[in-house]
Formats: structure tokens, sequence, C-alpha cells
């Protein structure tokens, strides 16, 4: 089991993790926001949430929106309860992504920003977020891209390096992921952040039967 690891890699980096990766996490997850395109009736559930820096983004500009952010860490989730105390309707619970700890069709978007490669299992962690979510809804997955030079130098010293990297993916291996989970891929890029950072994302929606 890899999660008691990335459990106490992130509980010992909580208090210096919004400050050490700022830009970082201002890039990627304006991009998210912006690429989300979230309904004001939209019910969102964001796996491995951290600190709560996307639920904080989209709040400050609909205060209303109805979230559910959830990770494994329990003090990062402390972190982000605290930035988001202001909202009742926001709830944090601390969780996995291969045992979401909500009924079936619960949400209309779910979100996963920057945690795939931390996925022991992503097959089931997919099929976690396939069962709550709505069969109309959507799932999108912001991840590093293994497309580019600089993420398979990172994924390979990561890997000899970080006993909680598991790997990171191509854009074809992230689809192919996605459909064998039972979607259908509705739109998808790849997107550089600075020199170090190429990401992938994809929206998908449940196969209609």
């Amino acid at each position: 089991m890899i999660e008691p690891v990335i459990r106490q890699q992130y509980d010992q980096m909580s208090a210096i993790y919004d400050q050490r990766w700022s830009q970082y996490i201002s890039n990627t997850l304006n991009f998210l926001k912006a690429w989300a395109e979230l309904a004001p009736t939209d019910k969102v559930l964001d796996v491995a949430c951290g600190t709560g820096e996307f639920e904080q983004l989209i709040l400050t500009e609909h205060s209303e929106q109805n979230m559910v952010g959830v990770d494994i860490s329990e003090k990062m989730l402390a972190i982000a309860q605290q930035k988001l105390q202001a909202y009742p309707n926001v709830t944090l619970s601390l969780a996995s992504a291969e045992h979401l700890p909500f009924a079936d069709q619960s949400f209309d978007v779910i979100v996963s920003a920057s945690a795939f490669h931390y996925f022991e299992n992503p097959a089931i962690a997919l099929a976690e977020m396939k069962r709550v979510l709505k069969p109309n809804g959507k799932i999108m997955i912001l991840d590093w891209c293994k497309d580019y030079l600089l993420c398979r130098i990172c994924d390979l010293i990561l890997k000899v390096t970080d006993p909680a990297h598991q790997q990171c993916y191509t854009q074809a291996e992230l689809h192919g992921f996605l459909k064998a989970s039972g979607f259908d891929i509705t739109r998808a890029t790849k997107v550089r952040f600075g020199l170090v950072w190429g990401m992938m994302v994809a929206t998908a929606s449940p196969k209609l039967n």
C-alpha cells in the first residue's frame, strides 16, 4: 500500500505546501477553473483536494457553489478547513480516491488536479469516480504529461528518489484508462507551464449504454 507513504509525506509538507508550490498551484488551478466552466448548480467533487486551493478559487467568485473535497492527508485537510471555514456549502472528508464515501450518482462534476500520478490503482480510482458521478456528469483529470521530455526525466528521477511517486502517463495512456473505465472523452489538450511543467487535461463523461 502506497497511501500511508503519501499521507505521511503530505502531512509533513502541509505547513509549507502552498508557499513552496505557489506559482505551480496558481498556474494549474486557474487553468483548471477556466477549463471546467462550472455551472452554479453543479455539485462538485475534488479528488485529492490538498489544502483547498481549487475550492477557494471557485468560491471567491461563486460563493454558493456546492463543493466536496477529499484527500488522504489529514493535515492538508486541516489547512483547507481553516481556509474555507466561511463557506458552509463546502464539505471536506478524509478519504482515498479508491474508496469514496459517497452514494452512487452524487455529483455533477468531478475534478482531480496533479494527483493521478500518485494513484496506485488508477482503474479502481476511476471506477469509484464513475460510480459517484451522475450519468450526465463529467470528470476532469489534470496531471503531468509524460509526452514532455522534462516530465519523463522527472518521472525517472522521482521513481528512484520519492517513495510516494507511482508514475506519470502519456496523454494516450490517460485516455486509455478513461476509455477502459467506461468514459467517453469529450475534450482534451496538453499545455505547458514554464520550462518544466508539461501537463495534460481531459474531460470525459460516462458512456451511454
